[in-house]
This record gives structure tokens, sequence and C-alpha cells, in this order.
């Protein structure tokens, strides 16, 4: 009897894990609290380092203007300079660029909370996943960012220069700085896309072959996306947001086909191991589409090519 009560006092504690992922709503809320907390002090600690190296980051966002011929980025000579028609127009400009940099040099801290809330939840693979999107999805949004940053030029330099030598540019600094933010994050956004992609393939809402087949509209609709979204709406900005994403989305087409081989693999796989030597292994009966388009290196369907290969 005082054998089996020890045993049942020395019975270990359930994880921490398995206490985190069974909380209770009052307790979710305080944990929700706990992350929001740590997320606005490393916002506001981003925001401070930002105000105080706002001329840096000012004259890293007005460099794709400066670096435009004279002729458009100084209509009146001298230096290159952005111009302000309002008496607080220079001190709002601090605070919002202290405020885009604060956010930007924060965001791994917030996305690490925001991920620390969320992971308690998860299964062991799927917090694997997660972490892997999270990672993947900061990347795309920072290399839309760059991409952006360094074809700015082209936009500029075509909309400053559409109403011929008649006008002077004088631009507002308040105009220049909403334009370039909403170019950035345009396209922050756009590089975003590949990875929906790969997430609604890998949940089966969206096949290989459905993105195999639908190439002519998405293609439209990503044409469409880029006229929309795009605020210069020149030919150019347009064509360095529509050609990037369509090469996502066939470098997602690659990634399904890749993974559906390997998934059909390992199903025969699993299927043949139990076999004894006199038995007859599974064989793989399903159809799979062969894409007929003739190859550009011998006019051959590429699928066929693949299977002499």
């Amino acid at each position: 009897m005082s054998e089996s009560v020890e045993l049942a006092g020395s019975r270990p504690s359930a994880s921490p894990e398995r206490d985190a992922s069974r909380m209770t709503l009052g307790e979710h809320l305080i944990e929700l609290r706990k992350r929001l907390l740590w997320s606005a002090a490393a916002i506001l600690v981003g925001c401070i380092v930002a105000f105080v190296m706002w001329q840096q980051i000012f004259d890293f966002m007005k460099a794709p203007y400066c670096r435009l011929p004279a002729e458009i980025s100084r209509p009146l000579g001298g230096a290159c300079r952005l111009n302000s028609a309002k008496v607080l127009g220079e001190f709002g400009i601090k605070l919002r660029v202290a405020m885009i940099g604060g956010v930007i040099l924060s965001g791994p801290v917030w996305l690490y909370q925001l991920w620390a809330f969320i992971a308690p939840g998860l299964h062991r693979k799927e917090r694997r996943w997660g972490l892997a999107f999270i990672a993947v999805s900061f990347a795309l949004f920072a290399g839309g960012l760059v991409f952006a940053y360094y074809t700015l030029d082209a936009g500029l330099e075509f909309l400053l220069k559409a109403g011929g030598n008649g006008i002077v540019n004088l631009i507002d600094v308040d105009s220049y700085f909403s334009f370039i933010s909403l170019m950035l994050l345009a396209f922050g956004v756009s590089f975003e896309f590949p990875l929906v992609l790969v997430i609604l393939n890998i949940a089966g809402v969206l096949p290989t072959a459905r993105m195999r087949s639908s190439r002519r509209t998405v293609a439209f609709l990503i044409a469409l996306f880029a006229a929309v979204i795009t605020p210069t709406q020149d030919p150019l900005t347009f064509a360095a947001m529509a050609v990037p994403m369509y090469v996502f989305y066939e470098g997602a087409i690659v990634f399904g086909r890749l993974r559906d081989r390997t998934k059909r693999r390992r199903e025969l796989e699993d299927a043949n191991s139990g076999l004894a030597d006199d038995e007859t292994s599974v064989i793989d009966t399903r159809p799979s589409l062969i894409d007929t388009r003739p190859s550009p290196i011998d006019g051959r369907p590429s699928d066929l090519r693949d299977l002499d290969d």
C-alpha cells in the first residue's frame, strides 16, 4: 500500500510544453499581453535608435532620387535636396523615419515573440515547418525591399521626365517618402507570393497539376496585380514586379513536382517494405500528367525526355 502511495506521489509532473499547450483562456491572454509588451518595448528601442540615426536613414532613403541625372535631382543646381512647404514638415519626416526604422530594426524580436506565442499549440513537426516558414517569409520580404530599392531609379526617372523639359520638379519630402514607403511595401508583399503557393501546395489546396494547367490565368492575374499595386504605373516598375512573380510561380511548380515525386516514392517504399521475397511488389498505376509542349532543346516533350534520362 505504501509503495503504491509512493509511486503515485512520485509521478513526474507534466512537461512545460504540455502545460503551455493546455493553458486556460485567461492564461493565454496573460501570455499574449507579455508578448505584446516585449514587442512594443523592442519597437520603442528601435525607434529611439532610428531617431538618433535618422540622418543616415534619411540619406539612404533619398539615395534613389539623388542617383538620377542632375537635371532631374538638382533642377536648381547645388546639392540634391527635397523640399518641404510645412513648418512641421521636417520634424514629421524625422518621426516617420524613426517609426519605419524602429519597426524594421526590431523585426527579429517581434517575429520571435509572435512565434513564441503560437508555437506551444503546435505539434513538433508543425513547429519545425512553422519556424522555417517564418524565416523564409522574413527573407523574402527583405529581398523584396532590396529589389525595390535598387529598381526605384528607373521608375522615378520615367515619372519625372514625363512632362518634358518644360516642367521643373521640386519634389516634396512628404510625397517622396510616401511614395518610397508604398513601393517598398508593395514589393515586399509581392515577394511573399511563392511562400503562399508552397503552403497551399503542402496543404493539398493547390495541387501541382492545377498550377501547371493554370499558367495563362495566373500570368494574367499577376499582370493585373502588378498594374494595380505599383504606385508609379510605369512599364519598367510593372515589369520589375510582374516578371519575378511569374518566375516565383514557375519555381513553386518545380517545388510541387519534386514534392509529388518524393511523396510517391515514399508511398511505394512503405508499401513494399513489409513484403517477403516471393511476394509481388506494389506498382504505382496512377496516371501522371505529361507535358506535351516541345522542349527548346530537341523539340520533344520535356516529360518524355525526363523518362529517357
